[in-house]
Formats: structure tokens, C-alpha cells, sequence
């Protein structure tokens, strides 16, 4: 089965394609990389582990060129996570945010964005949550309280959440959002294919009011082959189709 493509339907409720992607600040083969995310033909990627460090504008601005994207906001001033779009969304308003740091801890934070697909509002987030189980679980509780204060009905947030679903932030999520993988399977489950036995770690979630219609690793994606999955990043992406409602 084919994920639905992106699209609008007659009563103006857009189907959009959100792909969320830890691109390991793209140290490994990065025109593969360009042409995983091409080939999902997303409105929407939200990244992991974009480049932080000097020059890291110029290289997620090429990423981005290279597979039919604009930054939206995030990045080095996000410690990492990222929101890419395609030129369907129009932006309201973006906002980078530095989560509360833990000596001895990685600096961690959020790519926030509220953009508009025809009538739709929808908010976004791409997080990054800590190894540290205690400090993941406050930080799991503060994408959600930043999802409530962005003021829209209908949100989506997808990331790198360093947990499987048994764990208690997953848990956290998915008690409060859809998790997409969970209400509609398509494609492939396990995201971090290095670790034994391979774990679905990374996930898209979306508030309750949007319509899953797929969600998963773009295994059979047409245009995506194993050998660039393998090529670019040590993560797999997830791709969710979701229909959003029209207020």
C-alpha cells in the first residue's frame, strides 16, 4: 500500500506528508541523505541532530536545496532540532527554544513553528530528548506543555525521543497525542537499526482532532532504496500522511 500524497480535499481539509529525521548533523553521505528526504516529498521534515556547529546555515541550507525544501527555523539556535518546509506552507511565526541544561548533559531544545496549509492552521515541533531518563521525562512533559501554548487546535511534533514505546515518556506522549506509527502501521517499525535487538525510537505524534492516514520507516517509498537509507544517516526516517481538519 502507497502513502497518500500530499493534497487538498474538497471541503479544503489538506492531506499533508510530515517526515521527521535525525540526520546525525549530516557527517555521512549527504546527497543520499537529499534523496531519502526528496523521494518522501514531505511538506514538512522534522530534524534531529541538524548541524550546529560553524558553517552549520550554509550546510542546512544546502540539504534543504538539495531536496526541495526551505529552512524554517531551527538548527545551531535550537541545539539541533530543526523544521524544514516545502513551499505549500505558509509561516506564521517560528520560535527557537533552549531547554533548561543539566551540567554534564548535552544542551537540548526545541524547533517550534506555526505555518498555515490553505485554511489549516497547524503547530509544529521537532525535538531531541535527552538520554538521561529523568531529565527526557521533564523534557517529554515540556513538548507538550509548549504544544498547548502555541495556540492552535491541531499540532504535530516529531523527533528523536532516545525511548521506545514501553518507556514512561513515550508513554507520557502518547497518553496526550496520537502516536502516528501505533494508529495507522504503514511501512516500516524499527528506526534505530544499530542497537540489538533495533528500536522504534523516533516518531511522529499528532493531536487528536487530526486523521492519521499512515505513519512509518518509507521502507517501499518509490524513489528510496535501502542502500541510501543505509548511506545517509544512522537513524531511520518516519513518514506520516495526516489529513487535518478545517475549522
Amino acid at each position: 500500500m502507497e502513502l497518500p500524497n500530499s493534497r487538498t480535499e474538497s471541503d479544503g481539509s489538506p492531506v499533508i506528508r510530515v517526515l521527521s529525521y535525525n540526520i546525525r548533523s549530516m557527517r555521512d553521505d549527504t546527497a543520499a541523505l537529499a534523496r531519502v528526504i526528496t523521494a518522501c516529498a514531505p511538506d514538512l521534515v522534522l530534524v534531529q541532530e541538524a548541524p550546529r556547529f560553524p558553517r552549520w546555515r550554509k550546510k542546512l541550507a544546502r540539504l534543504a536545496a538539495a531536496s526541495g525544501q526551505v529552512i524554517l527555523t531551527g538548527g545551531g539556535t535550537a541545539a539541533g532540532p530543526a523544521i524544514l518546509c516545502s513551499l505549500r506552507a505558509t509561516v506564521e511565526r517560528t520560535e527557537d527554544i533552549l531547554l533548561p541544561l543539566t551540567p554534564g548533559l548535552h544542551r537540548r531544545g526545541l524547533a517550534t513553528a506555526v505555518v498555515r496549509f490553505g485554511a489549516a492552521r497547524v503547530g509544529v515541533i521537532s525535538c531531541h530528548l535527552s538520554l538521561d531518563r529523568n531529565e527526557r521525562y521533564e523534557q517529554g512533559a515540556m513538548v507538550l506543555d509548549r504544544l498547548a501554548g502555541l495556540g492552535v487546535e491541531h499540532a504535530v511534533a516529531g523527533g528523536d525521543l532516545n525511548e521506545s514505546p514501553g518507556g514512561r515518556t513515550f508513554r507520557l506522549l502518547a497518553g496526550s497525542l496520537q502516536d502516528c506509527r501505533a494508529v495507522a502501521p504503514w511501512g516500516g517499525e524499527n528506526t534505530w537499526p544499530h542497537s540489538a535487538p533495533p528500536q522504534r525510537i523516533d516518531a511522529v505524534f499528532a493531536t487528536k482532532g487530526i486523521e492519521v492516514l499512515g505513519c512509518g520507516v518509507p521502507l517501499d517509498q518509490p524513489g528510496v532504496t535501502r542502500a541510501d537509507l543505509t548511506a545517509a544517516t544512522d537513524h531511520l526516517p518516519v513518514l506520516a500522511a495526516l489529513r487535518v481538519p478545517v475549522a
